[in-house]
């Protein structure tokens, strides 16, 4: 067999199970393998798989001093349920023994926030952040559960509620309050709304707060307000080389959606930044009233308050971030590494998890891989680098669900290695350097510089990255502007915040109830084909009968469905019976 055939038989095998990226080959980049797990990283490292999967899959983790994994739980069905705890007992690298405790409530996706402080287990779901006293070589801590904060607002859940955690050195604890809207207009996600000044919300959202780490029974306003101005916040740290708080800022969304006359779709996709801050104690990010665009440096008024993507308004007394990395990547976890494993240029540095985009339709989805930012006299610079790739398996990435993997968590073992999970099955690996630690640098880095010419990181070609280029509109025009950035263009949505459409007893069931969901909006949590989600349907009466009747006919048609189709009658039947009891 022929050394050419022999490649082309295991390309097309690898592609068989999805892990050859559509762009590889053309970029003279390694192709991926089984090997490290999957994953690309720097000549060097070397990663193992810890599990393959996990029942509630995964979001947060941090590893014990003995090596024990504790993770949180991405999807909790039970209470007692809330932590995946891993221990490897023959030192294969592979867990062997899984256990689930923890947690007094039923969660859904937002729920995130693992680390260990001073012998405690600390974590956190929605409304709750808890702690364990560990147990000395138990694997599962044998203290009673204490509840360290409670979200108590009356409204309950919320999008962007999830409680990310971190410890400065003076007894602190460090948690986010998202913001329960996208840009705090007066009606939340609907075109053209304006923006509500001043924004009441950032009273007790939209925010960083400080607690005392070891009290019991806090609520927010046994807190107090640490830093302003930061719409969703999942991923922060605490750098303790130079004693100061970092955070990770979710930028807004649906710029085109909402003000289709001032940003185009390539504007939409791209902006605006997710922004790499230093919080110091009263920072103000600026949300809901600028946000920051990476490709001008500075930041812009959002539309909501007048706008035109590049008035500056009041955007320069705002915290300017550090790296204002490309839209919708969602980085939702940051490591600032203290070991001495790695190579030199590691140490202090930080590493990022992009979970990945959702909402950059018409152009391929982006993000999906761990960065590093390397430090500066223990300062994060200005600059990034791949660090590991590979966990989409395909590029371009044209439906969030055609990503194989997302990385989401970020941990550091005792040995210095590092720790990494997914949230679409629970797949957690292990990275370790194996290499000459002296002679590591520019080339050993450079396959992984390489990676940035790949669709889902580089800056999208505005004519040739756009997937609807030269190709008629597949389906409802109506749906391509209002419902594909959040349920995607295969309409299978995104496993985590936005549902799928496909064969959904919401879209081929009752549809008086359907139609009553696009005239009135809907706020999770839901439950759609078993699964939880917790996010805002907007309402969509803004659209006229004959639009609503087209799309809902398109969703009832189209994803595997097959359903009867809705009529313009139908429509304006539900919105008499709606206007009238008002």
């Amino acid at each position: 067999m022929s050394h050419m055939y022999k490649k082309s038989l295991a390309l097309a095998l690898l592609a068989i199970v999805g892990f050859v990226p559509h762009d590889e080959t053309a970029h003279n980049l390694p192709v991926q393998t089984a090997e490290n797990g999957g994953l690309f990283l720097p000549e060097g490292f070397e990663a193992t798989v810890v599990v393959d999967s996990l029942p509630g899959r995964a979001r947060h983790l941090a590893v014990n001093d003995n090596g024990d994994i504790y993770v949180k739980a991405r999807f909790v069905r039970e209470p007692g349920e809330s932590v995946i705890a891993l221990r490897d007992t023959n030192g294969d690298g592979r867990a062997d023994i899984v256990k689930r405790f923890g947690g007094h409530a039923r969660e859904r996706a937002y729920g995130t926030g693992m680390r260990i402080h001073n012998g405690y287990l600390y974590f956190s779901s929605e409304l709750f952040v808890y702690r364990y006293k560990l147990t000395p070589g138990k694997l599962v801590p044998e203290s009673p559960e204490e509840i360290i904060v409670k979200d108590d607002h009356p409204h309950g859940m919320h999008e962007h509620i999830a409680k990310p955690l971190t410890f400065d050195d003076k007894g602190h604890i460090y948690v986010a309050y998202g913001a329960p809207s996208n840009a705090c207009q007066e009606r939340n996600r609907i075109p053209s709304s304006p923006g509500m000044t001043p924004c009441a919300m950032l009273e007790d959202h939209g925010g960083i707060w400080q607690f005392d780490a070891n009290k019991i029974g806090q609520t927010q306003k046994d807190g107090r307000r640490y830093a302003t101005g930061l719409r969703s916040v999942v991923g922060m740290d605490w750098n303790h080389a130079d004693q100061t708080l970092y955070a990770l800022q979710h930028g807004r969304d649906d710029l085109l959606m909402l003000w289709a006359g001032v940003y185009s779709p390539w504007q939409s996709a791209v902006l605006p930044s997710e922004e790499f801050l230093r919080i110091k104690e009263g920072a103000d990010g600026g949300w809901p009233y600028v946000y920051y665009d990476q490709m001008q440096g500075k930041k812009v008024l959002n539309p909501e308050y007048g706008g035109d993507g590049e008035e500056i308004g009041k955007g320069g007394q705002y915290e300017k971030p550090i790296i204002g990395f490309p839209g919708h990547w969602a980085p939702n976890d940051i490591l600032f590494y203290q070991g001495n494993q790695f190579p030199d240029r590691y140490k202090n540095g930080s590493f990022i998890a992009f979970h990945g985009s959702t909402n950059r339709a018409p152009y391929p989805q982006a993000g999906y891989f761990i960065a590093f930012v390397p430090a500066k006299k223990g300062v994060p610079s200005s600059s990034w680098e791949v660090f590991a790739d590979g966990f989409a398996g395909v590029d371009p990435v044209v439906n969030v669900s055609d990503a194989v993997y997302r990385p989401m968590g970020i941990a550091m073992g005792p040995d210095g290695s590092l720790y990494l999970a997914e949230t679409e099955k629970g797949k957690i690996w292990k990275v370790t350097y194996k290499g000459d630690k002296k002679k590591f640098g520019p080339a050993q880095l450079a396959q992984m510089e390489k990676r940035k010419t790949l669709s889902h990181i580089r800056t999208p070609d505005e004519v040739k990255d756009n997937l609807d280029k030269d190709k008629p509109v597949l389906g409802s025009k109506i749906y391509g502007i209002y419902c594909r950035a959040c349920h995607q263009r295969n309409g299978l949505g995104d496993s985590q915040r936005f549902p799928p459409l496909s064969e959904s007893e919401w879209v081929v069931g009752d549809k008086k109830r359907l139609i009553e969901v696009l005239l009135k909006g809907l706020e999770g949590p839901i439950e759609v084909k078993g699964q939880s989600y917790n996010n805002v349907m907007p309402q969509h009466d803004f659209l006229k009968d004959a639009e609503i009747a087209e799309v809902l006919t398109f969703i009832r048609q189209n994803f595997a469905n097959s359903a009867s189709a809705i009529t313009t009658e139908e429509v304006s039947a539900v919105r008499k019976e709606i206007k009238d009891k008002k």
